[in-house]
């Protein structure tokens, strides 16, 4: 978050949770296998258990992996709830394993709590959860580039994929390209001191490029947004906490799916009774013969899809273009 933080949101203006679950259902309905609630941080949600019931019922639909990016500092207590609500994936936000310096880089105390939260994931999948659990650490020199190889030691007993990020340039964050250290540096410095670091074979969707030290149970990844664009094989899409669509994180340009859900309600948000009334789920649902509304929801995301460029602009561009804060878009 932005040191001097960030203007809340209207409620009116944000997506109720019906809202999400509908939409949720119309991806899944088009042939979305995965959903991953972010943030902001997703587990203040009061509701976010439920939430996640609905959205893991889809599962009967065609929904494969429902999961979660976090900060762990609260995850710990609604970990078993969220597993049984059918929660399959973790990307843990953690920027440094020094609790001096994650109190400094987050400007709170919650190291133990988010480490808490990893020990858990670790255990449940002992007894079966089958949760994947990834640690996303925004490498910025001078501030935690050290702790590479700690952070890769992580792996060396358990099964955790630690993604290495490179610092990218979006409002609030004061990026400089002096502070980003480059995919190439983090790998030759990860090869310095394992030798044997084989490179592990990538899906055609993936976001990151994965290696292995032989002899661990975890597994090292690289986004490298900034230095190695995967634009073209990007899969992704996201909604925004107000119920924008952005098909690019780093692109501005954006499309209100919210306007379009509540035309029906006179642009009131819409909760549980007026779903029920709109009969929204099963038009949802309805894959074969797609109704009116559902179908212009349709026609907006693919004209959105089909603007995507090839590729985002470069280092130069991006620390200049007006977006939102990481907080804002979801990680």
């Amino acid at each position: 978050m932005p040191e001097e933080g960030i203007e809340l949101s209207p409620p009116s203006r944000l997506l109720t949770t019906p809202e999400i679950v509908y939409l949720s259902s119309l991806f899944v309905a088009q042939g979305v296998t995965k959903i991953r609630l972010t943030g902001g941080e997703p587990t203040v949600r009061k509701d976010i258990v439920p939430l996640m019931q609905s959205i893991g019922e889809l599962r009967h639909n065609g929904l494969r992996e429902l999961c979660l990016t976090t900060n762990g500092i609260s995850l710990h207590r609604k970990l078993d709830a969220m597993a049984e609500a059918g929660l399959t994936g973790v990307n843990l936000s953690l920027d440094t394993l020094d609790p001096f310096q994650f109190q400094i880089m987050t400007r709170r105390k919650g190291f133990d709590a988010v480490m808490k939260s990893i020990d858990r994931i670790l255990e449940m999948n002992k007894m079966g959860a089958g949760i994947k659990l990834k640690i996303n650490c925004v490498v910025m020199r001078g501030l935690n580039d050290r702790e590479i190889i700690p952070f890769i030691e992580m792996g060396r007993e358990n099964p955790i994929e630690v993604r290495f990020i490179e610092y990218m340039p979006f409002d609030g964050n004061k990026w400089s390209q002096g502070k980003m250290v480059s995919y190439q540096e983090m790998l030759a410095i990860i090869r310095e001191k394992y030798l044997a670091l084989e490179k592990v074979a990538d899906h055609k969707n993936d976001t990151s490029k994965t290696y292995q030290v032989p002899g661990f149970q975890g597994r090292i990844g690289f986004i490298t947004s900034m230095t190695h664009n995967f634009c073209g094989t990007c899969n992704r899409l996201r909604i925004t906490c107000d119920g924008n669509l952005k098909v690019c994180l780093f692109g501005n340009a954006e499309v209100s799916l919210r306007d379009i859900i509540r035309k029906e309600n006179n642009g009131e948000p819409i909760d549980e009774d007026t779903m029920k009334n709109l009969r929204l789920l099963e038009s949802a649902a309805n894959a074969t013969e797609v109704p009116r509304r559902e179908q212009e929801l349709l026609d907006i995301i693919g004209m959105a899809v089909k603007r995507k460029k090839a590729k985002h602009a470069g280092m130069g561009e991006l620390k200049n273009m007006k977006n939102r804060p990481m907080i804002l878009i979801g990680g």
